[in-house]
């Protein structure tokens, strides 16, 4: 039985920020943003664009492209981040009704930056194994943006997040666009290197935790989380590339287009020249900054408007999550 993915749909805020504006923020030259972290400009959220909000206006872009009548939607995926309108809030449920996707029904999952590579590892599964789930659609935005604080530098890495929404179409027995094997790893020792310190039960918001910044994204192990990323989260990229590959039939050789998250120059470049792979087979999101789990979404549409994938094409979707986990999901794009 075949999954296909029928459209897409991505949402991008009108509103961006420069690396020049990034640096004045940050007291760091232009250049390390630009050239070193790879971010010439980024989207940042208005003022309507909300999390879920973004997601609704990517699935309605994805809805029209394909023509496809939002009743005939079984299931609603939310792909969305836990940031958004409200906080105990099922963002899918309210999705779902948002498009008219009146006989779905829905749910939100989530996995940092790695959601999307992981709801299609779901979304398959559950369509495989249920008769009565035929077309999912896989919805969300994303504005942790909202959670940097420009003057910590222990963040520095995460200067990089912005805001968009991005949708997916699935459906069963769809003969194009075919979803093949996704491979997750996730490594809990990095579990509460990153993390907003309040606002959870173990220290509840306050305003003298605002105050003292407690309500941004922070790094506890600065030191201890470069040293296990070094020595695992370059080969735990490759290792999910490989085995999404191996398990769907293919080699890396076959890999014809590698749409992956945005990261510094320096590890993306890495990643391509490991995988045997040249700058063409992959777009440097340098514009649009790190939309987190939307990244894969956007570099495939823009794959496609600038012609870097064709029929019969292999397409690898990479992601990365705080926390941390790693993803990958191939795809045999077109009709052949």
């Amino acid at each position: 039985m075949q999954i296909g993915i029928v459209s897409t749909g991505i949402y991008l805020p009108e509103k961006t920020m420069t690396g020049r504006e990034i640096a004045e923020k940050a007291g760091i030259p232009v250049a390390v943003v630009e050239e070193k972290m790879g971010i010439r400009k980024k989207h940042i959220p208005g003022p309507d664009d909300h999390t879920c909000e973004m997601g609704i206006l990517a699935a309605r872009k994805a809805l029209e492209k394909a023509s496809f009548n939002p009743l005939d939607i079984d299931l609603v995926i939310y792909i969305g981040e836990e940031h958004k309108e409200y906080p105990l809030w099922t963002a899918g449920i309210k999705l779902q009704e948002a498009i008219g996707a009146f006989n779905a029904w829905a749910f939100d999952t989530a996995l940092r930056c790695g959601t999307t590579v992981m709801a299609l590892k779901v979304a398959k599964s559950m369509m495989l194994s249920d008769p009565g789930i035929r077309t999912v659609l896989l919805a969300g935005g994303y504005r942790n943006v909202d959670f940097i604080d420009y003057e910590n530098p222990r963040t520095r890495f995460m200067y990089n997040l912005g805001a968009g929404g991005g949708a997916i179409l699935l459906q069963k027995d769809y003969s194009e666009n075919l979803l093949l094997d996704t491979v997750i790893l996730t490594d809990g020792s990095f579990s509460e290197d990153v993390v907003v310190v309040a606002g959870g039960t173990i220290h509840p918001i306050s305003s003298e935790a605002i105050a003292k910044r407690l309500n941004m994204l922070d790094v506890l192990d600065p030191e201890g989380m470069k040293q296990r990323l070094e020595e695992k989260s370059m080969s735990n990229f490759l290792k999910v590339i490989r085995e999404s590959v191996r398990k769907s039939g293919y080699t890396v050789d076959d890999i014809a287009y590698l749409a992956i998250l945005h990261m510094k120059k320096s590890a993306h470049e890495y990643v391509l020249r490991e995988m045997g792979l040249s700058d063409e087979q992959a777009i440097y999101l340098e514009d649009y900054g790190h939309i987190g789990q939307i990244d894969q979404i956007l570099s495939l549409e823009l794959a496609l408007r600038e012609e870097k994938v064709k029929d019969g094409d292999l397409v690898v979707f990479v992601s990365a999550g705080i926390g941390y986990a790693w993803g990958a999901t191939a795809i045999k794009w077109g009709k052949g």
